[in-house]
């Protein structure tokens, strides 16, 4: 990419403040710091006086604060929508100069995270304001070669979710193959012969003894290579791994419950670092990762959680998980039916990773 000049970015945007006069937008979002729209965490008792965002418009979370070093912003190419009065609404003042998914992408580096905590202020809280944003100095090439950078960026984006409906249908069909051999027309009370009810521990077993909190390593912040996974999902990258290999994750504490019951848990390949909100679990007698992900997925665990203000489920309980038991030859044809099936889902994880690293390196070249 040649090299461009800097601008102020605040000579190509202007702030908009239209409220939601008579209720006309009914939709109400909130932003996340993955830097999308999403389902608000409350619903506003004012709804009047929320601000409306139109479709190719912008807004951020103006605080900053207790917000995991992030900044949540978002260009709006859904419906219009409300969102929190507290919130900054923005938007390009002529896209023949800047192209607004452009700028969306200069919004993803983490570069613009650290600058715009580096420029928050306040006492309890601290806020990234507007004047503190329109003050950002950023590359803008030409109006051609950013529409090609936008270009080359959605492509990868569009692979990746082409992957993962691929991946969702995958699981689809594995989810049904278990259902039609260990839930459809099966009598807990009446088993098939050779068929008994266990436990967890029967068919699994539980290596938190080797889980360790990140606070537990003092080398990170260099290459940040391995992922590193909490409860319910991926948190970040470190320069270190604990485990290697494919492992079951499910979640131990705060929201470790679906609507329906059954736990939260992530598949996981490869080498990883997980924190101690996660219990790390690998099949045995026959049980492979494949078979144990689909028990657990549905498994109802409500009443073998503990605890009143968080919920719990601890070691002990999980490993008592009620497990419906077949022969070993059913095991082995399943295990045949379904090993194919996840192959394709890792190998659609995998390229999806090498895309996001993609994605990661053209966001990077922008600055140059």
């Amino acid at each position: 990419m040649s090299k461009v000049t800097y601008k102020r970015l605040g000579d190509y945007i202007r702030p908009v403040d239209v409220r939601n006069r008579g209720l006309k937008v009914h939709l109400s979002q909130g932003i996340c710091n993955a830097k999308y729209f999403q389902n608000p965490k409350q619903v506003a008792d004012n709804p009047e006086t929320h601000k409306v965002v139109r479709t190719g418009q912008f807004a951020y979370n103006r605080a900053t604060t207790r917000n995991g070093e992030k900044i949540s912003i978002a260009l709006r190419e859904g419906p219009d929508c409300t969102v929190s009065s507290a919130y900054q609404v923005f938007e390009v003042v002529d896209e023949n100069l800047l192209n607004p998914k452009y700028l969306m992408m200069w919004f993803k580096r983490p570069e613009f995270d650290r600058l715009a905590i580096y420029y928050s202020h306040g006492s309890a809280h601290e806020f990234f304001e507007w004047e503190a944003m329109c003050d950002v100095m950023f590359p803008i090439p030409s109006i051609t070669r950013q529409r090609e950078i936008v270009s080359e960026y959605e492509t990868l984006t569009r692979r990746i979710r082409l992957n993962n409906q691929m991946i969702q249908h995958l699981e689809a069909t594995a989810q049904a193959l278990y259902r039609k051999t260990f839930v459809d027309n099966i009598d807990k009370e009446n088993l098939p012969e050779g068929w008994r009810m266990g436990t967890l521990s029967e068919v699994a077993n539980c290596f938190d003894y080797k889980r360790r909190p990140l606070a537990a390593y003092d080398r990170l912040g260099m290459e940040k290579k391995y992922p590193y996974y909490g409860a319910a999902s991926l948190m970040d990258y470190v320069d270190n791994y604990i485990f290697d290999g494919t492992y079951i994750l499910m979640g131990e504490d705060g929201t470790v419950i679906n609507e329906d019951n059954t736990p939260v848990i992530q598949y996981v390949s490869g080498k990883f670092w997980v924190n101690n909100h996660a219990h790390i679990l690998k099949g045995i007698n026959g049980f492979d990762e494949n078979l144990l992900y689909l028990i657990l997925k549905h498994s109802k665990v409500n009443e073998y959680v503990t605890g009143g203000v968080q919920a719990k489920i601890n070691q002990e309980n999980m490993m008592s998980i009620s497990v419906l038991i077949p022969t070993s030859g059913i095991v082995s044809e399943i295990k045949t039916y379904l090993s194919p099936i996840f192959d394709s889902i890792q190998i659609g994880k995998q390229e999806n990773e090498k895309l996001t690293e993609l994605q990661s390196l053209l966001l990077a070249k922008m600055g140059r």
